[in-house]
């Protein structure tokens, strides 16, 4: 058995690392805030620190100064349920700062959200147990453990109807005595069960993920019905992938809507079982109100806005430029884009179902690029043939600052400037954090031919 260490956390770095220093050696524990006393298990070297796992925290921080949800100790999701929240904006935006430093010397404003609790607006549950041979479950990963579900009681980053359904349906598949998917022996029927909610119009959609196993669908149909008349939309996934994620062979509409609708800056969007969303509707409408203002200008200009998804930028921003053309590689994302531009009446839009690297291949001049690429950020080749586009702008979008920060040095390098660097609190009481830069060029790059 590996020795096991004890440490006091002496700093955090982004996104969620614990810093502890024994003799002259500096160790990085995940999960970990700054004061707390933990025990940990040594990994591997790094350069500049020795990882390490957590075994069990042994103080609070002194940071740590209210009760935050019931089971938070258990739960994998939240690591700042204990801090005040202003505290909580503090230490993301300190250590938000230290990670760019060395490319953005001004201060950075850090924009907490405007919504605190019951803030999100989906939710993926996994079906298992708490403890080997316990009931049944339908909750989240328990922290650090990989087969283990903590039963999220009265979590509070979701409102009282979440709660209300998911305890719901763990109840009745308890009775039923329906087995979760085993991951070693993939036998079981209850995989996942996903909530959506439209903030606008007060409804929930919820898909239930099982194997092709057979049970009865239609009393679970006639079940949830009853659960909340605020459910409108009934969908039922199967899932025979051996893979943990939620793998679609086939998604069937069993009751009421195909899509939720929600509204941001006076659109109307349609949400369906797999769309991308912003998980904080309210905090999302802040991120894209302030875009378009770094945007400028835009009368008279054409805009490029890059891993679109279901053109909710692009339908902003089409309301103030001349055009915008939107590029996504999801099939059905781009169908709802569609479907949401001629919802909202805008016929300066375009949306192209493509590999960005791809598209960028045959790309013309464009005067603004909006880009939001998902969490790995954007192909190191892809960047090389932005800079060909030649806009007097990019609004670079991240909801990973860590990938973002590698990707700026590129732009950078390429005679791009950081003009304003801005953080949003999309996900309080995570450690994860949204980030907006507005890069502009030192100086007009002219294609010679």
């Amino acid at each position: 058995m590996k020795k096991i260490l004890e440490a006091k956390v002496e700093y955090n770095v982004f996104p969620n690392k614990g810093i502890c220093k024994i003799d002259d050696n500096l160790y990085s524990i995940k999960n970990t805030i700054q004061g707390q006393t933990i025990s940990f298990q040594r990994k591997r070297k790094k350069k500049g620190f020795i990882e390490g796992k957590l075994v069990e925290k042994l103080e609070n921080s002194p940071l740590e100064t209210i009760e935050g949800c019931p089971v938070n100790e258990r739960c994998g999701g939240c690591i700042y349920q204990k801090l005040k929240y202003d505290v909580e904006c503090d230490l993301k935006k300190k250590t938000l700062t230290e990670l760019y430093k060395d490319i953005y010397d001004e201060d950075i404003t850090f924009h907490p959200s405007p919504i605190l609790q019951g803030y999100r607006n989906k939710m993926e549950y996994t079906f298992g147990d708490s403890v080997k041979g316990g009931p049944l479950v339908l909750g989240l990963h328990t922290k650090n453990k990989f087969y283990e579900i903590t039963d999220t009681v009265d979590c509070n980053i979701i409102d009282e109807g979440f709660n209300k359904i998911r305890q719901a349906v763990q109840e009745y598949f308890r009775d039923k005595n329906y087995e979760f998917f085993k991951k070693i022996k993939h036998t079981g029927l209850l995989r996942h069960f996903i909530i959506r909610k439209s903030f606008s119009d007060d409804e929930y959609m919820i898909n239930l993920v099982t194997t092709s196993d057979e049970f009865d669908v239609n009393d679970f149909v006639e079940f949830a019905k009853q659960i909340d008349t605020r459910i409108v939309s009934i969908y039922h996934t199967i899932n025979d992938n051996i893979s943990d994620a939620v793998i679609v062979d086939k998604l069937e509409l069993l009751h009421g809507k195909e899509y939720l609708t929600e509204k941001i800056n006076g659109l109307e969007f349609r949400i369906s079982p797999f769309s991308f969303f912003q998980p904080n509707p309210a905090q999302a409408e802040q991120i894209y109100n302030r875009a378009l203002e770094l945007a400028g200008d835009l009368s008279g200009k054409n805009v490029y806005d890059l891993y679109c998804g279901t053109g909710t930028i692009a339908q902003i921003f089409a309301k103030k430029a001349e055009s915008v053309i939107g590029v996504e590689i999801v099939a059905e994302a781009v169908e709802k884009a569609q479907e949401n531009a001629k919802l909202n009446g805008l016929t300066n839009t375009e949306f192209i179902c493509d590999d960005c690297l791809n598209f960028m291949e045959k790309v013309e001049e464009k005067d603004v690029v909006v880009l939001d690429p998902p969490r790995d950020g954007i192909h190191p080749k892809a960047i090389d043939r932005l800079i060909d586009i030649n806009p007097d702008k990019f609004i670079y979008i991240s909801c990973n600052p860590i990938t973002q920060r590698m990707d700026l040095d590129k732009f950078i390098e390429k005679g791009y400037k950081i003009k304003s660097l801005e953080f949003f609190d999309q996900f309080p009481r995570t450690y994860h954090c949204e980030a907006v830069v507005l890069l502009e060029k030192k100086y007009k790059l002219r294609k010679l031919y």
